[in-house]
């Protein structure tokens, strides 16, 4: 013990400036004089110092050292559990994105290409992010009143706000709905809109669900279903809209969510004078049960657009990966049909719900998306409210869909907003709800 106690004292006084005195001070300037303030230039033994002196020479220094090693593994042992107990209480989809590498990070938006329809003369919407933010706010403790709080196979929190966003936005004059379900949508337009009169089309009437569950049913709507139901394309929208004081059509906002040919009704729509239109479920290519938006603007010559089913591309090494994380992602096989047709669903214009499944040549879906862009003035796919670390949704790839109106990583504003409220299976109906305005081609 002796000869450690002297080593440690020798290790010490190495640690002193190599032009100390015996005390550890200069104690002279360069003239060899004593400087005049001495209490600024003359260092004194402190008492940190003469403790550990004392501690050496007493021999106690040991027991402290290994005491104070203790505590600090102690304080990482709890510190590191603390890390632990939060990652475990993540999905474990979540956690294996912790350690995967870029190709699985939740911030990939875009990175496998956002088709983005071209308008005829480059206009885009109006509002900004921040008026989503504002609208954001506004909008969750209405949704928290929602009569349906558990709308399967219906519309989540992203297309409610959204559909809420845009109505509240164009303030039309009148509504249409096509495809009611439980009403779920129209409970959405009318707090909207709470004295605007809507028109809802829909096979079975909202009031059927009410047998067996919650449902809505407006009392400012007339309703064409049951055996009332007319489909869109063969109402007399001339008549209706007389019958309504409505003079000008393009004050009208349309909402599809009928899971039919997007195409199809896109040219109604414009046949009936309809300029305002927000389809639901704008299905990315390859995947869902009509065609859409998304899949006819996916075009190789349209930035974010055009596939390649090349099996040891990039592009199929970077799917094959996102498969194993995300729900709705598409691998290169479920993407590309017979003669590498990866446009529509493998080369089929869907539609009906899938009921109808027409197979269409590139010449014709590149020509579709022609006719798309003569007729389109403004195309805007809603963002995914908030990113997946948040939200912790699994059932769309973020690497096909725009960035997110809150960023991942911002849980102070998705807190402050009030999403941090809602029950996270709300934020799992995310398919690119797509807002457009329209007018018949120039001549």
């Amino acid at each position: 013990m002796p000869i450690m106690n002297k080593m440690l004292e020798r290790a010490l006084n190495t640690r002193r400036s190599p032009h100390a005195g015996e005390d550890g001070a200069s104690g002279e300037d360069e003239g060899g004089e004593e400087t005049a303030d001495e209490s600024k230039t003359r260092k004194h033994t402190s008492v940190a110092m003469r403790v550990s002196n004392y501690l050496i020479r007493t021999g106690y220094i040991w027991p402290l050292l290994i005491m104070c090693i203790a505590i600090l593994i102690i304080s990482s042992l709890v510190i590191h559990s603390r890390d632990l107990i939060c990652i475990s209480a993540l999905p474990s989809h979540h956690v294996s994105r912790l350690f995967s590498g870029s190709d699985g990070l939740e911030s990939d938006f875009g990175s496998l290409g956002v088709p983005w329809c071209r308008s005829k003369l480059g206009k885009t919407v109006e509002w900004t992010k921040e008026d989503l933010l504002k609208g954001l706010e506004e909008f969750v403790p209405i949704y928290e009143t929602r009569p349906i709080k558990n709308n399967m196979y219906g519309m989540g929190f992203d297309h409610s706000f959204g559909l809420w966003f845009i109505t509240r936005w164009v303030k039309p004059e009148l509504m249409i709905e096509s495809g009611a379900f439980k009403g779920h949508s129209t409970w959405v337009l009318r707090q909207a809109m709470p004295d605007t009169h809507i028109l809802s089309l829909s096979p079975r009437h909202p009031e059927k669900y009410l047998k067996k569950g919650p449902a809505y049913v407006d009392g400012n709507c007339t309703y064409f279903a049951g055996k009332d139901f007319v489909d869109f394309g063969s109402m007399d929208w001339e008549k209706v809209m007389k019958e309504h004081g409505i003079k000008d059509h393009s004050r009208v906002l349309v909402f599809f969510d009928d899971h039919q040919n997007e195409l199809k009704r896109l040219k109604q729509a414009l046949k009936a004078g309809f300029k305002h239109l927000v389809f639901e479920d704008n299905y990315d290519t390859g995947t869902g049960d009509h065609y859409s938006f998304r899949q006819i603007c996916d075009q190789f010559y349209i930035r974010g657009g055009g596939h390649s089913c090349f099996k040891d591309s990039d592009e199929a090494r970077i799917r094959s990966r996102r498969k194993k994380l995300w729900e709705k992602a598409v691998d290169i096989d479920e993407l590309c049909g017979p003669g590498e047709a990866w446009w529509g669903v493998q080369g089929h214009m869907r539609d009906d719900f899938n009921h109808s499944n027409k197979a269409i040549t590139y010449a014709e879906h590149f020509q579709n998306s022609r006719f798309v862009e003569s007729v389109l003035d403004v195309y805007w796919e809603l963002p995914p409210v908030a990113g997946p670390s948040l939200t912790h949704q699994t059932r769309y790839d973020p690497a096909r869909a725009p960035n997110p109106i809150v960023e991942d990583g911002r849980y102070g504003l998705f807190q402050r907003i009030g999403l941090s409220r809602l029950e996270t299976s709300v934020f799992n109906g995310y398919t690119q709800m797509v807002y457009l305005q329209v007018s018949e081609p120039e001549a």
